[in-house]
């Protein structure tokens, strides 16, 4: 019998192809998603080699980052978006790659539709030049963004060139409270280890409250791994992810899914298996949270007050001030009732129809504060159809909200929706840094839950105050 081996080590040296002494290991990629923005130049490079692409059904391609949300049966307005989506028609075509563009019935955000329509599964190691590929660990995937070299190097060989990352688990037991969410608990993770913490190891999420998550919750908790520095997150697959995987577009069928289930019953991190680094929290030490400064590991309670400075060590305290001074916040300052402008739902983080569902169910019966500009964007057109048939499009609308067209959106300032210089913005994406949604915009991350009682009184507000 050999040794306990963690989860991580099991899939990754499953698919290692070679190893170098003293380097990376060739790894063996099972599927790799491209958008418009990171996969242009990589053809570019593949076609100045006389290289095609290697898998092309181990490929899938949408247009995402650029796009509008509104009106997508017209042209782009945007040249360069528009040139780049165009290309990614053209590679798709050329190189036999399946592609599911601008108005297609599975269009969306990447690591949404990945998952809806089956074809991320438990075991698999997978890439997209995208730096949030991590959502996929939640099926227990290996699953981490690539730059755009990697993906020339994927594109032609179907295999990456990459160190193995140590390992390190997460550890969160104990039951969430009323009002906590997955994207609170990722939050709360990055505020105690650091934007930093995570940096060159892969994270193992494990524990009670992990496993009370829904599929969308691990969705949104591996999503943000890569705000703590770390390579990615993982989440041990279960009975709850089999049953989600189950019937899928592109899931295994009939014997298939036999031999499926009998692979994936294995993953599963071995009792005493060793981790680099281990951190455990209590579930009931986690409020809702909001973060108020220039990156993810600022944040705190949604009731609590902005850290003094006088609290840090003398090297963090000028970015720290700097940070504060873009927010136009100070130390000491409560965040709760603070105005705001713009409020965002939607990305990668919280896009999915269960965001949509937890905003809307929020809101239903009440109505938007005058002062809010509230953008929802669903991550794909199948939470579109779904928000449709489920009658979310009918509440909010009565509540004064208006559902647009999927995309990434406002998660970055790629696309029409920026949030304008010096406006707050509640946003349920994953990064706040300075410029992220638009030059001099002022970013605030949160929930879906804390973005709709905020949407709803027009400032900071703890949405526990609505829930019965």
């Amino acid at each position: 019998m050999g040794h306990p081996t963690t989860l991580f080590d099991k899939i990754w040296d499953g698919h290692t192809v070679r190893s170098i002494d003293n380097g990376p290991s060739v790894l063996y990629i099972d599927r790799h998603y491209i958008h418009e923005v990171t996969s242009p130049v990589a053809f570019l490079g593949l076609a100045g080699r006389g290289l095609g692409v290697a898998c092309p059904d181990r490929t899938t391609a949408t247009p995402d980052h650029n796009i509008p949300t509104e009106n997508q049966h017209l042209s782009i307005k945007d040249a360069l978006s528009r040139n780049q989506v165009d290309m990614l028609i053209d590679n798709c075509q050329k190189h036999n790659i399946p592609l599911y563009g601008l108005n297609h019935k599975w269009q969306g955000i990447v690591h949404v539709i990945g998952p809806e329509l089956g074809l991320t599964q438990p075991g698999m190691t997978i890439v997209c030049g995208d730096s949030h590929t991590s959502t996929h660990g939640a099926f227990g995937c290996v699953a981490f963004g690539i730059g755009t070299s990697e993906v020339e190097m994927v594109l032609g060989t179907q295999c990456i060139l990459q160190p193995k990352p140590k390992k390190m688990r997460i550890k969160i037991d104990g039951h969430l409270k009323r009002g906590v969410t997955a994207k609170d608990v990722a939050l709360y993770i990055i505020s105690k280890i650091t934007t930093s913490g995570g940096t060159g190891h892969f994270i193992e999420y494990a524990g009670a409250a992990i496993e009370s998550l829904s599929m969308e919750g691990r969705m949104t908790l591996c999503n943000m791994s890569i705000e703590s520095g770390a390579r990615g997150g993982l989440v041990a697959p279960d009975e709850l992810t089999f049953e989600y995987v189950k019937g899928r577009e592109f899931s295994p069928k009939g014997m298939d899914w036999e031999n499926a289930m009998e692979k994936w019953s294995v993953l599963k991190t071995d009792e005493g298996a060793l981790f680099d680094k281990e951190y455990a929290f209590n579930a009931e030490d986690i409020d809702p949270m909001i973060t108020f400064g220039t990156n993810p590991g600022m944040g705190t309670s949604i009731t609590g007050y902005i850290p003094l400075s006088s609290s840090l060590e003398e090297g963090e305290k000028v970015s720290y001030e700097k940070s504060l001074e873009y927010m136009g916040f100070s130390g000491g300052d409560k965040l709760e009732g603070k105005t705001v402008d713009f409020v965002f739902v939607g990305s990668c983080t919280n896009g999915r129809i269960e965001d949509l569902r937890e905003f809307t169910h929020f809101i239903k019966g009440k109505k938007k504060a005058q002062n809010i500009t509230a953008w929802i964007v669903p991550g794909s057109k199948q939470v579109e159809a779904q928000a449709q048939e489920e009658g979310l499009v009918a509440i909010l609308e009565a509540a004064g909200f208006e559902l647009r067209q999927p995309g990434c959106s406002a998660c970055l300032a790629m696309n029409e929706d920026k949030i304008p210089t010096g406006k707050y913005a509640v946003s349920t994406s994953n990064r706040n840094f300075e410029g992220r949604q638009g030059p001099g915009a002022r970013t605030l991350l949160a929930s879906p839950l804390v973005a709709a009682a905020c949407a709803i009184s027009g400032k900071i507000t703890d949405p526990r105050q609505f829930l019965n």
